[in-house]
């Protein structure tokens, strides 16, 4: 943050004086405690959280802003569980779908040369074990050596862990062996006890979601981290989900990026719940990257939010966007997302990161820069809109 804005927040009367304390311990290096995290949801007003959250953007990651060239599939949407807020269990779903084995491994095999990660999560099914899921991943390895498998939220590996009689280091050091080289942050939801048993009171507890990123970052295994946002949960909750995942980041260094999720209300148990509004969006990315200072980087899925509002979400303290997805994934179109059919070009990728007049970096699924970054098309001759 320029010394001059600084100046301007401290001139400001109608900052308040303990927001003016949390921008002074931000800008200083300092880490911000519980309460000071839900004073900015509380009191923040949107130019004040975009102006803080985007020092601490800049500072981690200059004029960066990230994207990978990625696919999703998704196995099945047979789940064990009833989460009141999906709408893409056969639960809640008009349709029901459960892909073999050879399916899966058709749609690597016709897959766009080029892309460097799969993404592989889904429902919970019943019938599958721990040696279905390796022996997948093994296959996929055989059939393309070079692709990144980011694979199974905590929900899947605890079902397909315990079903196995495994210990959970067993089960995540037998899948590392079989190939799988990250895990994403879904089924965090919101950590709050209390929630949880009302919106997804079947699925694994919030314990043992931080056990298994703990125990798979120990082993080498990186992840990242999720909350959704905007539906039964208080500033309160949030913070408390940030907090404890702040403290596992103390604790491992293993998560690579935060990715808040909004809550969409189509074709699920929890229609009646209001979604929340794009400055609740904006404000949930910027208070996410001031507080969890620990977190190298802040994802805005583009396809839960949108394009043009993760466009905005640059603003905010985002310097992710994820990747170009290739229409590979219905978790968020069956629940109403704008983007009934997710996909973007490296294009339109980088065009949108460049009319937000930061630089465009496509990378692995370590935040490796796979090409440099794209200097022909230079931030100061980007046209105003």
């Amino acid at each position: 943050m320029e010394e001059e804005q600084l100046l301007n927040i401290a001139r400001n009367t109608a900052i308040p004086g303990d927001l003016k304390e949390i921008a002074r311990k931000v800008t200083g290096g300092g880490r911000i405690s519980q309460e000071e995290g839900i004073a900015l949801f509380n009191h923040g007003g949107m130019g004040f959280l975009g102006l803080l959250a985007d020092h601490v953007r800049v500072k981690k990651n200059a004029d960066k802003a990230y994207y990978i060239r990625n696919f999703h599939i998704e196995p099945t949407n047979i789940c064990v569980n009833k989460c009141r807020f999906c709408s893409y269990s056969h639960h809640f779903s008009a349709t029901k779908w459960e892909l073999t084995m050879d399916e899966i491994i058709g749609k690597v095999r016709n897959e766009v040369a080029g892309v460097s990660e799969l993404h592989i999560t889904g429902a919970v099914h019943p019938d599958r074990d721990i040696r279905y899921y390796g022996d997948l991943i093994a296959r996929i390895r055989d059939e393309r050596p070079a692709l990144h498998v980011k694979a199974y939220s905590a929900v899947e590996l605890d079902y397909m862990i315990r079903k196995s009689g495994m210990t959970i280091g067993e089960g995540l050091g037998y899948l590392k062996s079989c190939g799988l080289g990250s895990i994403p942050g879904g089924g965090a939801e919101i950590f709050d006890e209390s929630v949880r048993s009302e919106i997804c009171g079947m699925k694994t507890s919030s314990e043992t979601w931080i056990e298994i990123h703990e125990t798979a970052h120990k082993l080498g295994i990186p992840s990242n981290a999720t909350m959704l946002y905007g539906h039964l949960e208080t500033y309160a909750h949030r913070i408390d989900h940030l907090e404890r995942l702040r403290q596992l980041q103390d604790r491992t260094g293993g998560f690579n990026a935060f990715i808040p999720l909004k809550f969409h209300n189509d074709n699920n148990a929890m229609s009646a719940v209001p979604e929340v509004s794009v400055v609740e969006d904006m404000k949930m990315y910027a208070v996410a990257r001031i507080y969890l200072d620990n977190f190298p980087h802040l994802k805005a899925y583009w396809p839960a939010v949108g394009r043009k509002l993760a466009q905005v979400s640059l603003s905010f303290g985002v310097d992710d966007l994820d990747g170009t997805i290739n229409d590979s994934t219905r978790i968020y179109s069956l629940a109403g997302a704008r983007d009934q059919n997710p996909v973007m070009t490296v294009s339109e990728m980088v065009a949108m990161i460049t009319e937000s007049k930061r630089r465009p970096v496509e990378r692995d699924s370590f935040y490796n820069d796979l090409n440099g970054l794209i200097e022909e098309i230079p931030l100061l001759t980007i046209p105003e809109r």
